[in-house]
């Protein structure tokens, strides 16, 4: 008799263990982003947009210097989205920088998952457009290229990676050109 409670006792000590290093392998799975990458830039998401039935405005002002990006939800349209990235290289030097990215997803239900699109004008699959916002000379916006790739797609909230970079010209020389690299995990939430 004592043999057979002892080899229960056993029995239930591995079917704990096994239960536990299961559930806890689970979690570390959940854990692991897939998205997110160890040389991604290290920029901060301050802000995500996610609209369904809008349409991206693109704006120049030429007398202020800047471009103007919003989300227009009056005349309808697909699925657009509006992110901002802040990137602070070197805390008190003066070098910070914002980035905004603008996404027109089409229909964000077509787009499938861990398959990367070309961002950029067409023939690019999402046309993209981005602003930056630095100390440094008024920079216009040139291009966006590079890709985007779906993680989830939820009812309010999508995930997904940019690998894009970024192309800007100064406002006062078109013979000056400034790149800025993008290439990390964007949530867009609605």
């Amino acid at each position: 008799m004592a043999s057979f409670s002892r080899l229960r006792a056993t029995f239930l000590c591995n079917a704990v263990a096994r239960r536990f290093c299961s559930t806890l392998l689970l979690f570390l799975c959940l854990a692991c982003d897939g998205v997110s990458r160890p040389d991604d830039t290290l920029g901060l998401q301050s802000s995500a947009r996610w609209e369904w039935h809008g349409r991206l405005v693109v704006q120049a002002d030429s007398t202020l210097t800047l471009v103007r990006m919003a989300i227009d939800t009056m005349h309808g349209g697909g699925d657009v989205a509006l992110a901002r990235f802040d990137f602070n290289p070197a805390v008190g030097e003066g070098d910070e920088y914002s980035l905004t990215l603008a996404l027109d997803l089409g229909r964000a239900r077509d787009l499938r998952q861990n398959v990367p699109y070309p961002l950029g004008p067409p023939p690019a699959r999402l046309p993209a457009y981005a602003t930056v916002t630095c100390l440094c000379r008024p920079l216009k916006p040139d291009s966006v290229r590079g890709t985007f790739t779906l993680a989830t797609r939820g009812l309010r909230q999508i995930t997904g990676r940019v690998d894009a970079t970024l192309y800007f010209t100064e406002w006062n020389d078109a013979a000056r050109h400034v790149t800025y690299s993008l290439h990390q995990r964007i949530d867009l939430v609605k």
